[in-house]
């Protein structure tokens, strides 16, 4: 007989994991593998056999996440955000209280559409490569590490929360536009091309929840390097926890509803010193660069508490809302930079020192440049109609349908459709940022758009009616049976779960549509059991049809 099991985050796990709020017993794994994904959770389900199959799996089927273990259980990986819903539970409740508190919206519609644009676009290449962080730190564990920490102590899960944080402090100063004293001493740590990668993140002139989500494409090339020496005797296991909950950290830390945590200030880092960093006042450039810790901004001179109101932003702001220039445009600069330089020596400056150098100027620039702010500054905020809004929103939460979709099947798919999905997805992120900018070339843009989706709907790639995963309920049967294994579960509950249009999965596979028949799961006495699917799916394969 068959049965599922699930690894998941419980309510309570997924609350608490977003404040650091974890115990080493419950966070602690031997194996890497066995990590749970907090930011981008992986579902397991599991088909357990009374006696392993004799058929072999169709490894034609490309289902990369597919495995029989020793026992003849069969697990499918699927990936989906796990953290989702608390973002956005945390959200909607910031969006009620800011309401409350204040009588209107806490932020703009289009600055928060084009922060959760940058964080979808941010993610596009984990569907086809795996993390950085994470994969150079196995590297240099397996291969160069002097000493092995045991990975359920709970000496070496804190020593790792440290490590991590330390470490993102570091990160984080790297990639800053210097240009203000330490104690009198410009700060000697600031990397241009850095800055380039992490501008993505500050170039919000608001200050909430969405904010923390416009995150960089780019961030990820760098950052892992500043992991490695952990690697030397910290298991690879413990870290990917932990640079998981550093991030996750970060995110409740972006709003102006929570002023002040009291004695807590002296310790975390918290909204209020946060908000310093989002700031592009003169005393709040380049200071509180703490993930979860202020402690080393305290211990380094790079702390400020906030004083007068926070202007929030870049100091020379972009003033656009199209999502390949928010990503991108600081990589154009320099590169104009870098072709006007004269000499290899200059040349190189522009890219290995501060954003503010010239020839003439220290190697991080002058502060004296920095535009003065009032705190009269408005944000950009452009009039745009009803009607456009409506169009570019309503098309925005589909295309969120369609990028949550394709995550969640990326592993049913081959690279080229995954691929083609990613662009779409690109495609219409970037015509909605001309549409929000008001372009004149957004009707041209728009109308590609709108035909690119057509044909994919057409085709099967996408769908708008888009429902969450059900692998146990229809997939892992489907193809248990194209590969000769009879699905029975004792329990039909067990099994029971939301649906995937099978029509999708056989076009992006290539397959052939036998049967538009019903299939039943549960009949025990049936080897080959068809009848209709708990949620009353259209258009789903019958089993018997495979050979």
């Amino acid at each position: 007989m068959a049965q599922v099991e699930s690894s998941d985050v419980t309510f309570s796990q997924g609350t608490r994991m977003l404040f650091y709020l974890m115990t080493p017993n419950e966070t602690s794994f031997s194996d890497v593998d066995d990590v749970p994904r907090y930011v981008q959770q992986c579902l397991h389900t599991q088909i357990r056999w009374s006696s392993p199959p004799t058929q072999k799996w169709d490894s034609s089927l490309k289902m990369t996440s597919c495995y029989f273990d020793a026992k003849g259980d069969l697990t499918l990986i699927v990936e989906f955000s796990q953290a989702t819903p608390f973002f956005f539970g945390l959200i909607l409740l910031e969006i009620f209280v800011g309401w409350l508190k204040n009588g209107d919206l806490i932020f703009k519609i289009n600055d928060g559409t084009t922060s959760l644009s940058a964080g979808m676009v941010s993610r596009l290449p984990h569907l086809f490569v795996r993390s950085l962080e994470v994969s150079s730190y196995i590297y240099v564990w397996n291969n160069y590490h002097i000493l092995e920490l045991p990975w359920d102590s709970a000496w070496t899960w804190w020593l790792a929360f440290l490590g991590v944080d330390f470490g993102y402090y570091w990160v984080h100063r790297c990639s800053h536009d210097p240009r203000s004293l330490s104690d009198g001493v410009y700060s000697k740590a600031e990397l241009n091309i850095l800055w380039a990668a992490h501008q993505v993140h500050h170039s919000s002139e608001y200050y909430n929840l969405t904010t923390a989500l416009r995150q960089s494409v780019t961030q990820q090339c760098s950052s892992w390097i500043f992991y490695l020496p952990m690697a030397l005797i910290v298991p690879p296991s413990v870290f990917a926890v932990h640079v998981q909950f550093n991030l996750l950290y970060q995110f409740w830390i972006h709003t102006e509803i929570v002023r002040d945590l009291g004695p807590l200030e002296w310790i975390l880092n918290t909204p209020s010193h946060h908000r310093v960093h989002h700031g592009r006042n003169l005393y709040c450039i380049d200071k509180n660069y703490g993930g979860t810790l202020i402690i080393w901004d305290r211990l380094f001179g790079t702390f400020t508490p906030e004083g007068d109101k926070v202007v929030y932003g870049l100091t020379h702001p972009i003033n656009t809302f199209e999502i390949l220039f928010v990503q991108f445009h600081y990589y154009s600069y320099l590169w104009e930079q870098f072709l006007k330089a004269d000499g290899i020596g200059h040349k190189l400056s522009i890219i290995f020192k501060g954003p503010s150098w010239v020839p003439g100027k220290p190697r991080l620039g002058d502060h004296e440049e920095v535009p003065i702010v009032t705190g009269e500054e408005l944000p950009h905020n452009p009039k745009w109609a009803p009607a456009l809004q409506a169009y570019v929103h309503i098309q925005f939460l589909l295309v969120v349908g369609t990028y949550n979709d394709l995550f969640a099947t990326q592993y049913l798919m081959s690279q080229m459709t995954v691929l083609l999905i990613a662009g779409y997805v690109l495609l219409t992120l970037t015509s909605l940022g001309y549409l929000i900018d008001q372009r004149p070339n957004a009707p041209a843009w728009e109308m590609l758009r709108c035909v690119t989706m057509i044909a994919l709907f057409r085709f099967g790639y996408i769908s708008h009616t888009v429902s969450q995963l059900a692998v146990a309920t229809e997939v892992i049967p489907t193809y248990m049976a194209r590969s000769g294994v009879n699905v029975v579960p004792n329990n039909v509950n067990e099994l029971r779960g939301p649906q995937i249009n099978l029509r999708q999965i056989c076009t992006r596979q290539g397959l052939k549509i036998l049967s538009v028949n019903k299939m039943i799961l549960g009949n025990p006495q049936t080897e080959s059991a068809t009848c209709t699917s708990p949620g009353n799916m259209e258009t789903l394969l019958d089993a018997r049809d495979f050979p």
